[in-house]
């Protein structure tokens, strides 16, 4: 493990509490492009994927050890840990998106819609109402980087919402460019999505039945492009860029940045009291302890039930 300078820089006062530790640690190196990172509060570890290499890591946070979760990994990227404790993820190379059950067996969940193939899933949230959203830009096909190429069968890149229960897929945004990123926010009154290739966070108005409105432009990148994104207990919009993680304040303001030394794809709040930022970053796995936790979901009936009232269980 190494270390850099903690680099807070602030663009407005209202960012002065959100700084932490006074270094940004390496937890572990030798990736190609990490990406996806899920957080397991019971199990203190982190799974995160290497696209390229066609695998995924588990990083112990109480050992330190970094090791091989899954290989080959159908070049998976984004992940989210359900409130059930599963994890899903989003698959480049099959072009799909699964649960992995606790006994480690993996469910597909959706490959198709209408018939056509995605083309290659890339970030995942889940609703309290157990849907799943994610994004399908068309990275997985561009080329045989991160899986492998081939046409795209829908001819665009959408946002879908899908229903595990009954398979149901249906699309929610489809003005989107390279959709990327996304995040609810604490109420699940609004969703946050990137739009990567135009450097775009947008935020959406989150309706009856999960229809969306609105979309407006919420931040534009200053710096390469914008990737994954995730709210704090503040409501400030913390999004991946090139030089490290830009803090949006509710209303828009970018109040300042944690600067990262290698291009940020993706990142989490974990730690058991969700307060480490754990960041993918190029070819390594960072991590920094700072003043701000994660925002806070409302829990699904099923969780309620197992886990205790609502707003006693957390998720990634």
């Amino acid at each position: 493990m190494d270390r850099v300078k903690a680099r807070f820089e602030v663009l407005d006062e209202r960012f002065q509490r959100c700084n932490g530790d006074e270094w940004v640690e390496r937890l572990w190196t030798g990736g190609r492009w990490t990406e996806g990172p899920a957080y397991f509060a019971a199990g203190r570890y982190l799974v995160f994927s290497d696209i390229p290499n066609d695998r995924m890591l588990r990083y112990d946070e109480l050992t330190g050890a970094v090791g091989v979760f899954r290989q080959p990994s159908n070049y998976a990227n984004g992940h989210t840990v359900d409130r059930a404790g599963r994890l899903v993820s989003c698959e480049h190379g099959t072009r799909r998106v699964t649960r992995t059950e606790h006994d480690g067996s993996v469910t597909v969940l959706a490959e198709r819609i209408d018939g056509k193939r995605f083309n290659s899933p890339n970030d995942i949230v889940e609703h309290s109402d157990g849907s799943l959203w994610f994004t399908d830009p068309s990275y997985g096909i561009d080329t045989d980087y991160e899986g492998y190429q081939a046409p795209s069968e829908i001819g665009a890149c959408h946002v879908y919402r899908l229903d595990p229960a009954t398979g149901e897929v249906r699309v929610v945004a489809d003005d989107f460019e390279r959709p990327n990123g996304l995040a609810f926010s604490a109420d699940e009154r609004q969703l946050y999505i990137v739009d990567t290739r135009r450097k775009h966070l947008r935020r959406f108005d989150v309706g009856a039945g999960g229809a969306l409105s609105g979309g407006e432009v919420f931040g534009t990148c200053d710096n390469g492009s914008f990737d994954g994104v995730r709210l704090d207990d503040g409501g400030r919009v913390w999004v991946a860029a090139h030089d490290g993680l830009h803090c949006f304040d509710p209303d828009g303001t970018l109040i300042g940045k944690l600067l990262v030394p290698e291009v940020v794809a993706n990142f989490t709040f974990g730690g058991p009291r969700r307060n480490d930022l754990y960041i993918c970053a190029s070819s390594s796995l960072y991590s920094i302890r700072v003043n701000v936790q994660a925002a806070r979901y409302p829990a699904t009936s099923a969780t309620r039930s197992a886990a205790g009232p609502a707003g006693t269980s957390t998720s990634s």
